[in-house]
């Protein structure tokens, strides 16, 4: 529903911006057709204003996406960010941005990156770069000001990374590129997370069709809803090099798929310790109490590298010999890909299911996930 809200009841982000775009049109008003429908993400939040406008708030930051052919209201608070349309040139350094702008056929906005070639899964990514249609532009932390510059950078895309360097915020916006930092990671489910896409599509004027890729992955695991839990136990974890298993907190978005899965994680009662951080490290004896009888292991490659077979399991972790699921050969390896492919997490979730129902499916019916033999 449409409402009319008068300027002089608008909150202070859009004051002076408003009574600008108002004289321009000749009216006194600005018309908020309604917040942008979001079914799962808490991060961010999208409101949308009559004439294209929209106001993007990510932790208490706040954008104005600027449609083309239009004009910034002028005189808007210091703190809004003003992102005009079209979005193009876009200095990417968070990476699990960029599957999410593949999806909906945007890697043509995208000109730079901090990740380099070698180091993307993503196909299109990679043979991007390596067509010199996107360039090396640094990492978060030390990005090359010249290239950006030089490659008239609408966008910078950072992850939360950035605040550890504050002062290359402060320097791209100096230099008059925009900097947007995505939350996505602090996102507690896998849908939550994918949900993320609907912002790109807003930035980059592809609505339709972020909901439609949204829409086909809540619709694949939808079916998944309707069946009972298999009642198989499950770890995801990684050995470190210095002997301690690196397993995911109970609220993470890992454990929520293990969940949506079927499964039941084992660790669902490790909570956040005080920080953020998605992983947790336990030692080798805490992780045994916890996993030794669990009826599926899965090593999360994406850490410390993929394992291919038993023998170099155990290698990294002799304990390892005496839990269930390696006596019985349930033991599964994910795919170096699986977090940089962030709109394909339905698959995992499928593969998963099938390892939970099926036992020892085919590796060729899954995506993700190899077996450790």
């Amino acid at each position: 529903m449409k409402r009319l809200i008068m300027l002089a009841a608008l909150p202070a982000l859009l004051l002076a911006g408003c009574a600008a775009q108002s004289a321009a049109s000749g009216t006194e008003t600005l018309t908020v057709t309604g917040s942008y429908p979001l079914q799962y993400a808490q991060q961010f939040t999208i409101d949308e204003c009559e004439g294209g406008y929209h106001l993007i708030i990510i932790d208490g930051t706040r954008y104005l996406v600027v449609p083309e052919g239009e004009n910034a209201p002028a005189e808007l608070d210091a703190d809004i960010t003003v992102l005009q349309q079209p979005i193009e040139n876009i200095y990417l350094v968070s990476s699990s941005a960029m599957d999410p702008i593949i999806s909906i056929d945007g890697l043509d906005t995208v000109a730079l990156s901090g990740t380099q070639a070698d180091n993307w899964y993503l196909d299109a990514a990679k043979t991007a770069m390596k067509n010199g249609q996107i360039a090396y532009a640094g990492k978060y932390s030390a990005p090359d000001y010249e290239t950006i510059l030089a490659a008239n950078c609408g966008l910078a895309i950072e992850n939360t990374m950035i605040y550890h360097t504050p002062e290359v915020k402060e320097q791209l916006e100096k230099f008059g590129v925009p900097v947007l930092v995505e939350r996505s990671s602090y996102e507690s489910g896998p849908l939550a997370r994918m949900e993320w896409v609907k912002l790109y599509g807003v930035l980059l004027g592809k609505t339709d069709e972020a909901e439609q890729v949204f829409d086909d992955a809540v619709q694949r695991i939808a079916p998944l809803e309707n069946e009972s839990a298999t009642g198989k136990t499950v770890a995801f974890f990684s050995i470190t090099s210095n002997n301690l298993a690196t397993v995911r907190k109970g609220g993470d978005y890992v454990a929520k798929m293990i969940e949506m899965a079927g499964g039941d994680y084992v660790f669902s009662d490790l909570t956040d310790s005080g920080n953020n951080l998605a992983t947790v490290n336990i030692s080798l004896e805490d992780f045994y109490a916890g996993a030794k009888d669990a009826d599926v292991l899965i090593y999360n490659s994406t850490i410390e590298g993929e394992i291919r077979t038993m023998d170099e399991l155990i290698a990294k972790c002799p304990l390892l010999a005496q839990f269930k699921a390696v006596q019985q050969g349930n033991v599964w390896c994910t795919a170096q890909s699986l977090f940089q492919q962030s709109m394909e997490m339905p698959d995992l979730i499928l593969d998963m299911n099938k390892v939970f129902t099926e036992g020892t499916p085919d590796d060729s019916e899954l995506k993700f996930l190899t077996k450790i033999t």
